[in-house]
């Protein structure tokens, strides 16, 4: 196969971007995305150029590092797959491919494909600890916690903070991961503690980073590797209000009784 490429090329976060066009020969069908871009680079590295910088890691679907927009699509076309499990065989010879880095604010580009993805740990920080002292590690089913309780926290603890989501959204919301980090801790016995005050902390550093507002539309959904469903977002923005109204009613009577 032979791939003609247009990638984002971008020194630093203080330099401006540009698309520069490569070409892919000999591309084999049965390399993952990334193996493809290997190969490109050592193309690069014996030319004496600079190889075009991306996240990776595992490169097995897991770690959240790699990920970016190939034609507008966030981790290219296939559903429910990351750009590392992508395979070539996706394509077809004399493919042109767009390849740019997450697009948002709270994304500022580092390298080329590659984006500072700080603000979701600094959203995970937010949230704190669980607080319940448990001791030594429990036995698995010393606390008794209802099947779909149990499948809600499995499926959100699937996320692995790619960023996708807010890539693929037009307002750049980080709700969908905001949502299922919140999701998989409310459904829990040992999430209970600080659930409210967690979704309060969380969805305030997530204003606080400037991604935006989340507006339904479901994008986050379509493009998420993990399928989060978007249902995860009405859990978050129903302990969100609960905990607003709380904290409203309790700083009310405060100035009451003051």
């Amino acid at each position: 196969m032979r791939l003609r490429l247009h990638i984002w090329r971008q020194k630093s976060a203080n330099e401006r971007g540009r698309m520069v066009q490569y070409e892919a020969r000999d591309v084999n069908p049965d390399m993952s995305f990334l193996e493809m871009l290997d190969v490109v680079n050592e193309g690069l590295t014996l030319k004496g150029e600079d190889p075009i910088a991306f996240d990776s890691d595992c490169r097995e679907g897991i770690c959240g590092m790699c990920g970016f927009m190939i034609n507008g699509v966030a981790h290219g076309p296939r559903r429910a797959t990351t750009v590392c499990q992508l395979h070539m065989r996706k394509f077809k010879d004399g493919d042109v491919l767009y390849l740019e880095p997450w697009r948002a604010r709270a994304f500022p580009v580092i390298k080329d494909l590659v984006v500072d993805r700080g603000a979701f740990d600094r959203i995970i920080a937010a949230g704190g600890f669980v607080s319940v002292p448990s001791g030594s590690a429990p036995d698995a089913n010393a606390i008794l916690v209802p099947k779909q309780n149990a499948d809600i926290a499995m499926d959100a603890a699937a996320c692995i903070g790619c960023g996708a989501c807010v890539a693929a959204c037009p307002n750049a919301s980080a709700s969908l991961f905001t949502a299922a980090k919140i999701a998989h801790l409310r459904s829990l016995p040992q999430g209970q503690p600080e659930r409210y005050d967690r979704a309060m902390r969380m969805v305030a550093q997530s204003a606080a980073e400037g991604f935006g507002s989340c507006a339904n539309i479901g994008e986050c959904e379509a493009v998420c590797p993990k399928e989060i469903k978007l249902e995860v977002i009405a859990h978050m923005n129903h302990d969100f209000i609960k905990a607003a109204w709380v904290s409203r009613g309790t700083s009310d009577a405060r100035g009451q009784s003051g």
